[in-house]
C-alpha cells in the first residue's frame, strides 16, 4: 500500500463512515493533492454477475459538465461520411489505410467510430481493438451512419461504462479542479444511467456500494440510501 503524504494525512477520512454524496465529493477534491489535476473517480458495486449474459451492464452516458479530458476520436469511414467525420472534429479518419496503420502498431485515438459498411474492415482488428475497449459497437452508438453526431458526443463528455468481473463499474466524473456542483451533476448522470441500465437478470439489491476518490487519493464511501432508485 502506498504511503500517505502529509497533505493526505491531514485530510481526515473515516474508512468505515458512510458519507453524503456532496460530502464525499468535497473530501475527494480536498484529498487530490498531487501536482497534476487528478480525476475524480466513482466506483459502483452492483448486484450482478457479469458472467451471465442477462446480468451484463454496459453502455454510454453523456456527462453534462464534460470529463475535463481531451478525447482523440478515430473514425472508419469513406467518401462523404469521412468528410463529415473530419468536419465534426475527428482526429483520425480512414479505411483500409487506417486498418494497416493499426496493424502496424499505431493506435492514435481514445474512441473508435465506424460506419456499418466499414465493419468488414474493422472486424479484422478485433484482437487489437477488443482488448483495449475500442471495438465499435452498435449498442454503444459507435457503429452508425451519423458519424458527425457520434464524434461530437465522444468529444463532448460521453463516457463508456462496463461492469467488471467483480460486479464493479469504475468511471471518472471530471477533474478535481471542477466546481463541486459540476462533479455532483456528473455523478448524478452516471448513477442514473447505471440504474436505468439495470439488467433483467439482476437479483436482490442492485446498487450495493459506492465510493468516490481522486486518482491518487483514498476511497470515500457514499451512503447509497441518498441515491434515488438505488
Amino acid at each position: 500500500m502506498a504511503k500517505l503524504t502529509k497533505k493526505q494525512k491531514s485530510v481526515q477520512i473515516d474508512a468505515e463512515k458512510l458519507h453524503g454524496i456532496d460530502e464525499a465529493i468535497s473530501l475527494a477534491r480536498t484529498n487530490a493533492t498531487s501536482k497534476f489535476d487528478e480525476t475524480i473517480e466513482v466506483a459502483v458495486n452492483l448486484g450482478v454477475d457479469p458472467r451471465h449474459a442477462d446480468q451484463m451492464v454496459r453502455g454510454v452516458v453523456t456527462l453534462p459538465k464534460g470529463t475535463g479530458k481531451t478525447v482523440r476520436v478515430g473514425v472508419f469511414a469513406k467518401g462523404a461520411k469521412a468528410d463529415e467525420a473530419r468536419a465534426a472534429g475527428a482526429d483520425v479518419v480512414g479505411a483500409e489505410d487506417l486498418m494497416e496503420t493499426i496493424q502496424g502498431g499505431t493506435i492514435d485515438f481514445d474512441r473508435c467510430i465506424a460506419t456499418p459498411d466499414m465493419m468488414g474492415v474493422v472486424g479484422r482488428l478485433g484482437k487489437v481493438l477488443g482488448p483495449k475497449g475500442l471495438m465499435p459497437n452498435p449498442k454503444l452508438g459507435t457503429v452508425t451512419m451519423n458519424v458527425a453526431e457520434a464524434v461530437k458526443a465522444a468529444k463532448g463528455g460521453q463516457v463508456e461504462y462496463r461492469v467488471e468481473k467483480a460486479g464493479i463499474i469504475h468511471s471518472g466524473i471530471g477533474k478535481a479542479s471542477f466546481p463541486a456542483e459540476d462533479l455532483r451533476a456528473n455523478f448524478d448522470a452516471l448513477v442514473d444511467a447505471l440504474i436505468k441500465a439495470k439488467p433483467s437478470g439482476a437479483k436482490g439489491k442492485y446498487v450495493r456500494k459506492v465510493a468516490v476518490s481522486s486518482t491518487m487519493g483514498r476511497g470515500i464511501k457514499v451512503n447509497v440510501s441518498e441515491i434515488p432508485g438505488a
